[in-house]
C-alpha cells in the first residue's frame, strides 16, 4: 500500500504579505485615486483648450455678430468672411513662405552649430570651457531689447537689412547658444571607453563625431530642432525691426498689421491667428513621435 500525502498546512491565502490585505481590496481602494487623477487631467486639458476654442468660435463670426453677442457666444451663422478679410488685407502666402524658410533654416543651422561647438567643448576639452558655457548661458538670458540696436546697425552695415538672412543669422546664433549649453553637458557624459575604442580603431575627430557621437545624440538633436523651429516661428520683436519691408515679413508681423492705432478687427485677427496656428500644429503632429522618442530615450538606456 502506498501512503497518501497529508494535505499541507500551508494553504495559499488570498491575502498578500502587505499587512494581510487582499489584493482585490487594495485595487478597489486605488480606483478612487485614479479617477481623481483622471478628472484633474481632464480639467487641466479643458483649461488649456479653452483659448483655442474661443479662437475658433470668434474666427467664424462676422464683425456684427461679435459686437452683438460678445466673444463667448456661439456664432449665429458660421461665416468665412473674417478669413476673406484677412487674406485681402495681408499677403498671407508670402508671410507663410518667409516664416517657413526662416524657421527651417534656423532649426537646421542652429542644430548643426550647436553640435559642433558642444562637441569641441564636451569632448575636445577646450580650455576655459566652463567660462564659455557661462557666456552661452548669459546669452540666452539677455532680453532682446538689449540687443536690438547692435543688431539693427549690424544688419545695415552688412547689407542684410530687410532680408531674411538678417533674421536667420541672428536667430541661428541665439538658438545655438542655448543648444551648445544643453548639448555640451550631454556629450560630456558619454562613456570615455566608447570614444577610446573608436580612436584605437583609427577614427579621427570628424569620424568619431559623425560615426559615434551623432548616432547617440540623434534623438536629442531631433527634439532640439523641433524646439528651434517653433521658437523661431513665434518670434516677433527682432523680425519686426529687421524686416520692415512687407515682402519679407513673417506671419506674426503680418498679424500685427491688423491692429490699428485706435481700433482692431477682432474677428479678422482671430481668423489670421487660426491660419497662423495651423502650420505649427501640423508640424507638431508630424514630429510628435520624434519628440516623445527624444524625451524618453534617456530613461530607457
Amino acid at each position: 500500500m502506498t501512503a497518501t500525502a497529508a494535505p499541507s498546512d500551508r494553504t495559499v491565502s488570498p491575502r498578500n504579505m502587505h499587512g494581510g490585505r487582499p489584493a482585490g481590496r487594495r485595487r478597489r481602494r486605488g480606483r478612487p485615486v485614479r479617477w481623481v487623477i483622471l478628472a484633474a487631467a481632464v480639467a487641466v486639458a479643458l483649461v488649456m483648450l479653452a483659448p483655442l476654442a474661443l479662437l475658433v468660435l470668434n474666427a467664424f463670426k462676422t464683425g456684427g455678430d461679435y459686437s452683438a453677442h460678445g466673444p463667448l457666444a456661439l456664432p449665429t451663422t458660421w461665416s468665412l468672411q473674417s478669413f476673406q478679410d484677412y487674406l485681402d488685407r495681408v499677403d498671407f502666402l508670402r508671410a507663410l513662405w518667409n516664416s517657413v524658410v526662416i524657421s527651417t533654416l534656423v532649426a537646421l543651422l542652429g542644430t548643426v552649430v550647436s553640435l559642433l561647438s558642444a562637441y569641441a567643448i564636451g569632448i575636445g576639452r577646450v580650455r576655459g570651457s566652463t567660462a564659455l558655457l557661462a557666456v552661452f548661458l548669459l546669452a540666452t538670458m539677455l532680453p532682446q531689447e538689449a540687443l536690438i540696436y547692435p543688431l539693427f546697425y549690424g544688419a545695415q552695415a552688412t547689407g542684410t537689412f530687410n532680408t531674411v538672412w538678417s533674421v536667420i543669422i541672428v536667430f541661428t546664433v541665439l538658438q545655438a547658444a542655448f543648444g551648445t549649453y544643453l548639448l555640451s553637458s550631454v556629450i560630456s557624459t558619454l562613456p570615455p571607453s566608447l570614444l577610446e575604442a573608436a580612436a584605437l580603431d583609427g577614427a579621427g575627430r570628424w569620424r568619431i563625431l559623425w560615426s559615434v557621437v551623432y548616432p547617440v545624440m540623434r534623438p536629442t538633436l531631433s527634439v532640439l530642432m523641433v524646439f528651434f523651429f517653433v521658437w523661431t516661428w513665434n518670434e516677433f520683436y527682432i523680425p519686426l525691426i529687421l524686416l520692415s519691408d512687407q515682402s519679407v515679413q513673417t506671419v506674426p508681423i503680418a498679424l500685427a498689421t491688423l491692429q490699428g492705432q485706435n481700433s482692431i478687427d477682432v474677428t479678422s485677427l482671430n481668423a489670421g491667428s487660426l491660419l497662423s496656428l495651423l502650420p505649427t500644429l501640423v508640424f507638431f503632429i508630424i514630429f510628435q513621435r520624434t519628440l516623445s522618442r527624444g524625451v524618453t530615450v534617456g530613461s530607457v538606456k
